[in-house]
C-alpha cells in the first residue's frame, strides 16, 4: 500500500471514526464501516473527474458520505436533489453541520426554480388588480406584499402562513414564460436574480432535479452558468434522474399553459391595452377552445397514445380550433407589442405555443413518443424520448468533471447494468454498501399464502383482509401502500368498514385529505394510525420509531402495461432482440419495490414487518430474484410469526 493511500485512509477515517470531527461536533453520529468505504470512493471519483454509481442501504449514512470529500475537495461542487424537502434539510440542517464540523471556509447556496420566488412585478399587478379566485387569496396577498418587502430570499418555503398549494402563487411568481427579464422595472431588486448572483459565487450550492434538467435543456434557471465552473455534480435519490430527464430531453406542451397566456394576455389588456377591442374578444375565445378540447376526454388521469387520441370523435377538430385562434390572438398581441414588454412577451409566447403545437401534432422526430394526459383543468400534450441515454451523455461528456450518482435504490441484487443503460453511463465505476441494520433481528418479511390473481376482481378485498389482523396485532401503526390510486381509495373504504364493525378505533388516514406534510405529521402525533397511499408515500417519507412498524404493499410496482411510453420503449427492445421483462419491466418493479419497503427501518432502534401480498414473490421465477434485491429480512409465509413478532 503506497504512503499516498494510507495516509488518504487515514485523512477521512479520522473524520468519520468515533471521536472523531463528525462524532465531536454532531449529535447521535455513529461509525459505519460503510460510510467510510462510500466516502473514499467518491473523494477518488472527484480526484479523479470520474463517474460514480453508488448505492448504499437505508442507514449507510449517504449524505455525510458525499458531503465530507465534497466540502475538502476545494472545488465548486453542485449538489442535486429529488424533492425540494431534501434540497432544504442540505441546505439548513446537513451542509452547515459538517462544514462545521470540519471547519472549512466553505460558501454554500441554494438555487431553486423561479416558481419558489416571489416576484415583485407579478405580485404588484395582483394586488392591484384585485381579482382574487377567492377570499383566502386576498387576504394571502397581503401577507405575502409583507413578506417580499422583510425577506432577503423571496423563497416562498419561508412563508409557511401562505399553504404552499394556495392559489394566489399563481399569480404572484414568475414562470419562464411571463418572466420579463431585464425589462422589468424590478429587475435590480428580482429574487431570482440575486439566488442566481449567490450560486454563482458560492463553493457549493444545492438544487433539485427538475431545475438541473430544466436548465440544461432550456438555459433558463441559472444552472447553465453554474455548471462550466464545477468540478463535481452529485445527484442524491439518483433513482429519479431518468424519469426527470425524460421530461425535459422531450417536448411538451400543455393547454394550462394556453391559459397562462390568456390569464396573463388580460392583465396586460386591462392596464396597458384596454382600447383594443380585438384583444378582448381574442382571449375568450381561447380559453373557450382549451375548455372544449379537454372536453373531448371522458376523465382526468387518462394516459393514451397520440394514435387512440386520434380517434376520440372531434379531437383533430377541437386541437386544429385551439390552433386557429391560439393564432388570432397571437397577430393580435402583435399589433401591441410595441405598446409595453408585458405586451411584447406575451406575443413571444404565443408564437412559441405555435409552434409547439405544430410541433407535437407533425411528430417530424421519430425518437419521440407522442402521448396524451388528461388533468382535472387540462390536457399535457407529451413527446417524451425513447431514451435519455444520448441526450444526457452530452452533458457526461462536455468538459473532464466528477459525476457523482447515489440512492439507496439503484440496483437489482447488486447489478446496476439496468440504471446504466437508462443514463448511459457506461464508463461509471459501481459501489454498492449494504444497510448496516441488523434486518434479522429488526424486521420480518411476510407474503401471505393462497392470494388470488393479482389481476382478478377480488384481489383488492383480498388485500385488504390480509391487512386486518396484521393492523390488530400491530395495535395500528401501519403503512397500506398500493399501486393505484383506485385500489388505494377500495382498500380504505374496505379498513373504513371492518374498523367500524370490530370496533377498532385506530385513526384511518387516506392520501389526498390534506398535503402530505399535514398526512405525516397528524401520523406521527396519533402513534396508532393507519395511512392508506399510493405513489406519494413509497419514497421521500421518513417516520422513525413506532409509530410506523408494519408496511402493506398491495401489488408489486410494475409500470401499467398499457403506458404509452412503456409500450414503445417494450416495442424496441423486443425489436432490437432484448428480453423487455427481465431488462426493463422487472429491474424498474424491483427499485421501485425497494424504495416502498425502505420506509420501514429507518434506525438501529426500530422494528418491524414489511407485508408483500403479491403471490408471484412466490410463485414466479422472477419472485426469488426480487426478494433478494430486498434487505436481508428474516422471512415467512404464516400470519402466526406476524402475531409473535408483535407479541414480542
Amino acid at each position: 500500500m503506497s504512503n499516498n493511500f494510507q495516509s488518504k485512509i487515514s485523512g477521512l477515517s479520522q473524520i468519520f471514526k468515533s471521536g472523531g470531527a463528525l462524532a465531536t461536533a454532531i449529535d447521535g453520529f455513529s461509525e459505519r464501516a460503510q460510510q467510510l468505504e462510500m466516502a473514499l470512493a467518491i473523494e477518488s471519483a472527484i480526484k479523479e473527474n470520474k463517474q460514480l454509481v453508488a448505492e448504499a442501504g437505508t442507514g449507510t449514512g449517504k449524505t455525510f458520505a458525499y458531503l465530507v470529500p465534497a466540502l475538502l475537495s476545494g472545488g465548486k461542487v453542485i449538489i442535486s436533489t429529488g424533492t425540494k424537502t431534501l434540497q432544504d434539510q442540505l441546505f439548513n440542517r446537513d451542509l452547515p453541520n459538517v462544514r462545521d464540523a470540519l471547519k472549512v471556509p466553505v460558501t454554500v447556496a441554494m438555487l431553486k426554480g423561479r416558481a419558489n420566488y416571489v416576484c415583485h412585478h407579478h405580485l404588484e399587478h395582483a394586488a392591484n388588480s384585485g381579482r382574487f379566485a377567492s377570499r383566502e387569496d386576498a387576504k394571502y396577498v397581503h401577507l405575502i406584499k409583507n413578506f417580499a418587502e422583510n425577506s432577503k430570499t423571496g423563497d416562498k418555503a419561508e412563508l409557511t402562513d401562505v399553504p404552499e398549494n394556495a392559489t394566489i402563487w399563481l399569480n404572484v411568481t414568475s414562470t419562464r414564460d411571463n418572466c420579463l427579464g431585464q425589462d422589468c422595472s424590478f429587475y435590480k431588486d428580482c429574487f431570482v436574480m440575486e439566488a442566481r448572483k449567490k450560486a454563482l459565487a458560492a463553493d457549493v450550492v444545492v438544487v433539485n432535479h427538475h431545475l438541473f434538467f430544466a436548465d440544461v435543456m432550456l438555459r433558463d434557471e441559472g444552472v447553465a452558468e453554474l455548471l462550466p465552473s464545477a468540478n463535481t455534480v452529485i445527484f442524491d435519490e439518483a433513482h429519479q434522474l431518468p424519469d426527470v430527464a425524460g421530461l425535459f430531453f422531450g417536448e411538451d406542451v400543455s393547454t394550462s399553459q394556453l391559459i397562462e397566456l390568456c390569464r396573463d394576455s388580460t392583465i396586460a389588456h386591462l392596464s396597458l391595452a384596454k382600447d383594443c377591442i380585438a384583444l378582448a374578444e381574442a382571449i375568450p375565445k381561447l380559453e373557450k377552445a382549451c375548455k372544449d378540447f379537454r372536453l373531448i376526454f371522458t376523465y382526468e388521469g387518462s394516459r393514451m397514445p397520440v394514435q387512440k387520441a386520434l380517434l376520440l370523435k372531434g379531437f383533430e377538430a377541437a386541437f386544429e380550433d385551439m390552433q386557429v385562434i391560439l393564432d388570432v390572438l397571437t397577430k393580435v398581441l402583435e399589433t401591441q407589442a410595441a405598446r409595453d414588454p408585458m405586451l411584447e412577451k406575451c406575443w413571444q409566447r404565443g408564437e412559441e405555443l405555435g409552434v409547439q403545437l405544430k410541433r407535437w401534432i407533425r411528430a417530424e422526430n421519430a425518437n419521440l413518443v407522442r402521448w396524451v394526459e388528461v388533468f382535472t383543468q387540462s390536457v399535457q400534450l407529451h413527446a417524451t424520448p425513447l431514451s435519455v441515454a444520448d441526450g444526457f451523455s452530452k452533458q457526461l461528456n462536455a468538459q473532464p468533471r466528477a459525476w457523482i450518482f447515489t440512492s439507496a435504490t439503484l440496483a437489482v441484487k447488486s447489478d446496476f447494468s439496468h440504471y446504466i443503460a437508462q443514463m448511459g453511463l457506461h464508463a461509471a465505476d459501481t459501489g454498492f454498501w449494504e444497510s448496516p441494520f441488523d434486518y434479522e433481528a429488526q424486521a420480518l418479511l411476510y407474503a401471505p399464502q393462497n392470494m388470488p390473481d393479482p389481476n382478478s376482481a377480488g384481489y383488492t378485498a383480498a388485500v385488504a383482509a390480509v391487512a386486518l389482523p396484521i393492523i390488530q396485532a400491530s395495535q395500528g401503526r401501519a403503512f397500506v401502500l398500493c399501486t393505484s390510486l383506485r385500489a388505494m381509495r377500495e382498500v380504505h373504504a374496505l379498513l373504513k368498514e371492518e374498523f367500524s364493525s370490530k370496533g377498532m378505533e385506530y385513526p384511518l388516514l387516506l392520501q389526498g385529505e390534506s398535503t402530505r406534510t399535514e398526512l405525516l405529521d397528524r401520523f406521527r402525533s396519533h402513534g396508532n394510525a393507519v395511512l392508506v397511499g399510493s405513489q406519494s408515500f413509497w419514497e421521500g417519507v421518513d417516520v422513525r420509531g413506532e409509530a410506523l412498524s408494519v408496511v402493506i404493499i398491495d401489488k408489486l410496482p410494475f409500470a401499467p402495461p398499457d403506458d404509452p411510453v412503456l409500450s414503445a420503449r417494450i416495442d424496441k427492445m423486443l425489436e432490437e432482440g432484448k428480453n423487455a421483462f427481465m431488462e426493463y419491466q422487472l429491474p424498474y418493479s424491483v427499485i421501485t419495490l425497494k424504495q416502498g419497503a425502505g420506509r420501514l427501518i429507518r434506525d438501529e432502534q426500530d422494528r418491524g414487518v414489511l407485508v408483500i401480498c403479491d403471490p408471484r414473490l412466490i410463485t414466479k421465477p422472477y419472485g426469488r430474484r426480487i426478494w433478494q434485491s430486498l434487505p436481508p429480512f428474516r422471512r415467512t409465509k404464516e400470519l402466526a410469526d406476524v402475531e409473535a413478532f408483535f407479541a414480542s
